[in-house]
């Protein structure tokens, strides 16, 4: 029985998480759930999986909670996921949360040598240096529950390092795969969150609009297994069935493959070494698929994974403000202050005006994010 804490609880990684956990009761158990203000959706869950411990936002939802299951102990912020994600009774973190703010929790949870499984991309991608050398220093596995990298994990399994000639990620390019960039121009939030393969929260289906989402993923694959950018590759693949490629010195190239279900990775994050079955998830028949697609990736008309690949090459601070800039210009979009495209820019601006910091300490990080965010905002005025 391996005892899990969940941070990002109420999102959509958070949720298809809590499935897995419902089909295996005899193997999993909730020790921590976390969650930032979607107290509705979070109740039911409280109530159904009876969490020791609880983790919000804010102090008004905090006596909410509290209210409603006196006998579970709540916590606040940053301070209370260190905490659930440290406990001595939990064996797993799942990092699921959006965005830097489970930066902290998890490199606090590696130092208590917990199993990491790693669904926040933002985590790497913004303190990859600090991440992986603290995995290392502490003999943590860190497994990917990115569908992408679970693939590459997979397809590794048994292989040497040495032996690597690239990874290739694919990209389903998202809501807007077949727009040119002219007809961008007009597109609206709701045409942005219209995915036509994963059913995902909406800054991630932002991002993957962007292809800003393929971008992180090609900086979080560098961290992950120890890849130069020059070796990793992205290729547009629509039907989002082969999740990820690797190509060997000898031309071989093993590859994963399945149904887009995002509760395949999550499962094999928590299983890992081993595999339980998952009847809920639909079984891949290539004869009704048919046919497979792919394109050569366009970095003119995606610029947003230009822009990730030139950060990731620059590496320190610069990918830091890569994510910060992206993160705030996102919910930006999403608020409607700005165009789809205004994304793509206030990202660059902010990485222009950027003197990169070689290899950033955790408050130097922090502080870069916060100062990013702002600029982005002051860009608007």
């Amino acid at each position: 029985m391996k005892q899990i804490t969940l941070l990002g609880a109420t999102g959509s990684i958070g949720i298809q998480t809590l499935e897995v956990i419902r089909l295996h009761p005899d193997h999993f158990s909730v020790y921590a759930l976390a969650f930032g203000k979607n107290i509705e959706k979070a109740l039911p869950l409280i109530k159904e999986f009876s969490p020791k411990v609880v983790v919000v936002q804010d102090k008004t939802i905090k006596e909410q909670v509290e209210s409603e299951f006196p006998a579970i102990q709540v916590l606040l912020g940053t301070e209370g996921m260190i905490a659930a994600s440290t406990a001595a009774d939990v064996d797993v973190l799942v990092n699921a949360v959006m965005g830097s703010v489970g930066l902290p929790a998890t490199l606090a949870a590696i130092e208590a040598q917990k199993v990491i499984a790693i669904a926040n991309k933002e985590t790497l991608v913004t303190a990859g240096h600090l991440v992986m050398e603290a995995a290392n220093r502490y003999n943590v596995d860190l497994l990917p529950v990115d569908s992408e990298h679970s693939a590459i994990f997979q397809s590794l399994n048994g292989e040497r390092p040495d032996t690597i000639e690239r990874l290739v990620l694919t990209a389903s390019g998202g809501s807007f795969r077949d727009k040119t960039r002219e007809e961008l121009k007009g597109v609206t939030v709701e045409d942005a969150l219209n995915h036509p393969n994963w059913s995902m929260g909406a800054k991630i289906t932002i991002d993957s609009a962007s292809m800003m989402n393929k971008g992180l993923e090609v900086i979080e694959a560098h961290w992950l297994f120890d890849i130069p950018y020059e070796q990793i590759d992205v290729i547009l693949h629509r039907e989002s069935v082969i999740h990820s490629m690797v190509e060997y010195k000898d031309r071989s190239v093993i590859a994963q493959l399945g149904t887009p279900d995002m509760k395949v990775p999550i499962q094999y994050a928590l299983t890992y070494p081993d595999r339980l079955d998952l009847s809920m998830t639909k079984r891949l028949n290539l004869e009704e698929i048919a046919t497979l697609h792919f394109q050569p990736m366009d970095y003119e008309r995606f610029r947003c994974l230009k822009l990730a690949f030139q950060a990731g090459k620059e590496g320190g601070s610069m990918t830091t403000v890569l994510n910060a800039a992206n993160e705030q210009a996102v919910e930006l979009f999403l608020k409607g202050k700005i165009s789809f495209l205004d994304i793509e820019t206030l990202i660059e601006q902010a990485l222009e005006s950027h003197q990169t910091i070689d290899k950033p300490d955790l408050d130097t990080i922090l502080a870069i994010d916060q100062e990013t965010r702002s600029q982005v905002c002051s860009y608007l005025k």
